[in-house]
């Protein structure tokens, strides 16, 4: 069960909180002392006894980090693969799709740049079709033009959930509803919502879900997973395989593995999965729900008080929205602005325009700064990111 939820408790087990104002969560966000000692605790076991012997040490804590990332998404263990990055975890699924010529995919303006990359190769290699579906008024996926295209017939729709580059959630449970009812395989990228808010892959609808410990799953960089679900382990065999992912049963054959491990390689970063799921077991001891409503509550009191400040425009649609908050300072450039805010120990991003050209062009938009905020800010950290904000949009824009 999820404990009582204590912002003090949160943030004195979070050491980053006493270096930095972390505002860049959407980014990478700071891990808890939990996942910290994890990692550097099984780096230490490979050093003292050698990594095959300390990898065998932790092989039940290791067979639990599929469990836990089972229970994060409401899925058996068997359907969870962990892989380096949520962007390989999509990549693995989608190129390992038995596509047609002629196929059609549709997806939408807010999918993540890495992932239109992939499909106009696959329009180049394979000859399926890419199919933009707009946004509605509010500035989600439009699921009426959604349906009408899934009537025409498609073999994929590719969704992003949460964009990097704005506080957008898509409606993820209506559009899986539309593709079970037009019988339409489904790819979430959950690589911002993962942690963010609440998954479960049943509700949803989809066949693969990917996603990254190391943004709002406060986990280590390098590491991620894929759901795969029954119809993704009938229809999909990994563009690249090794003696993990498959079986070589005779000097001319090879067996695919039946579970979702197919989509791993054999040699990872052990320390890296430990502190996965050690991220996952602390994000479940807070509950979800719990931490996704304080994180959602951070992120539209920041879009207010940006809005208050002159010169400053937030850039964020959507019905729904999260902790990831895009904005602009008249005539000033993002990269400034970000740079500026590092000097004061201010973390935030950017999102160029350059990643998202079906959105930020398609609204007149430049790059923007990013501000993603988690649970473990607080007021003060608001406040004092406003202050520097305001500061800096003066004395900028007199420049």
């Amino acid at each position: 069960m999820p404990t009582e939820f204590s912002l003090s408790a949160v943030r004195d087990a979070t050491p980053g909180v006493d270096e930095v104002l972390h505002f860049n969560n959407a980014g990478s966000a700071l891990p808890p002392q939990t996942v910290l000692d994890t990692v550097v605790d099984h780096l230490t076991r490979e050093a003292m006894i050698g990594g095959y012997e300390a990898a065998a040490e932790a092989e039940d804590r290791l067979e639990n980090v599929y469990g836990s990332l089972g229970r994060l998404v409401g899925a058996p263990p068997e359907h969870m693969a962990v892989v380096e990055n949520a962007t390989r975890a999509w990549d693995m699924a989608v190129y390992g799709y038995p596509f047609e010529r002629g196929d059609r995919v549709l997806t939408c303006r807010a999918e993540y740049v890495s992932n239109v990359i992939a499909l106009l190769q696959l329009r180049k290699q394979k000859g399926i079709e890419v199919v933009v579906i707009d946004d509605d008024d509010a500035g989600q996926i439009d699921l009426d033009q959604l349906e009408a295209e899934l009537a025409r017939g498609a073999a994929m729709v590719a969704m992003t959930h949460a964009p990097t580059n704005g506080g957008l959630i898509n409606p993820a449970e209506r559009v899986g509803e539309l593709t079970a009812h037009f019988d339409t395989f489904y790819v979430l990228d959950a690589c911002q919502s993962a942690g963010q808010v609440p998954l479960d892959v049943t509700s949803i609808g989809c066949d693969v879900l990917s996603g990254t410990g190391r943004k709002y799953l406060r986990g280590p960089r390098g590491t991620g997973f894929l759901y795969a679900g029954p119809r993704a382990l009938e229809r999909i065999e990994p563009p690249f395989l090794d003696l993990h992912a498959a079986d070589w049963t005779s000097e001319s054959t090879y067996e695919v593995r039946d579970d979702a491990r197919r989509f791993e390689n054999w040699e990872t970063n052990f320390a890296g999965k430990l502190g996965l799921g050690a991220a996952v077991d602390y994000a479940l001891s807070l509950g979800i729900a719990q931490t996704s409503a304080r994180l959602i509550e951070l992120g539209e009191t920041l879009r207010a008080a940006l809005n208050e400040i002159d010169g400053v425009s937030v850039h964020d649609k959507g019905s729904t929205r999260g902790g990831i908050v895009t904005f602009a300072v008249e005539g000033v450039d993002a990269d400034v602005i970000h740079r500026r805010l590092r000097e004061q120990d201010i973390n935030t991003s950017t999102s160029p325009a350059s990643h998202a050209r079906l959105d930020l062009p398609h609204r007149g938009l430049p790059t923007l700064v990013r501000a993603s905020v988690h649970y473990y800010n607080d007021g003060d950290e608001i406040d004092r990111f406003v202050a520097a904000l305001g500061a800096l949009a003066s004395e900028l824009s007199r420049g």
